[in-house]
């Protein structure tokens, strides 16, 4: 599997819970030195560096709703043209998933993965909840990368990319 990891603030002073959870975000993308903009209460910005590409990450903070959502946008975009086989990948894709789900922003033609928590009622989120929702948006996105690029530009059919991406090597050369 990937191998992606978040440096751990579990160690550190930031394993409490935040009323604002994307305060908790903001320390741990610091401590990962990726750059990031937070520009209200509401919402951070941020770019992780993958093996395959960056991947964009937003984080909305919902308070009346107690709900926080992580979308973690891939740097590619699908051509009007593909978009139709692009669906049909994202419902191949989506079978697989066991947390979150993967979109197509239209406006954009971006695809990314989306995955909401609540957070109200009994605490929150803490440090190594975050980092763990971070781990496996970055993970799924590396995961899936493969299948994107099959399909977008490989001409290849949903079926035929997801059989290609899905692939495992075993043992060693």
């Amino acid at each position: 599997m990937w191998g992606f990891k978040v440096m751990s603030m579990v160690a550190d002073e930031f394993v409490t819970s935040a009323d604002n959870p994307l305060d908790l975000v903001e320390d741990i993308v610091a401590a990962n030195q990726w750059p990031f903009e937070r520009n209200c209460d509401e919402e951070l910005s941020v770019t992780v560096a993958g093996t395959w590409c960056d991947y964009h990450l937003g984080f909305s903070f919902n308070s009346a709703q107690g709900g926080l959502q992580l979308a973690a946008a891939y740097d590619m975009r699908v051509p009007g043209k593909r978009q139709d086989d692009v669906h049909g990948l994202l419902a191949m894709v989506n079978e697989r998933m066991w947390l979150g789900h993967f979109d197509l922003w239209i406006e954009d033609g971006v695809p990314m993965f989306r995955h909401a928590v609540l957070t109200r009622g009994g605490g929150g989120m803490n440090a190594s909840q975050m980092e763990e929702l971070i781990e496996i948006a970055i993970t799924e996105c590396e995961r899936f990368y493969p299948a994107f690029q099959f399909v977008i530009w490989g001409g290849k059919s949903p079926a035929e990319a997801i059989a290609a991406a899905m692939l495992e090597t075993m043992g060693e050369a």
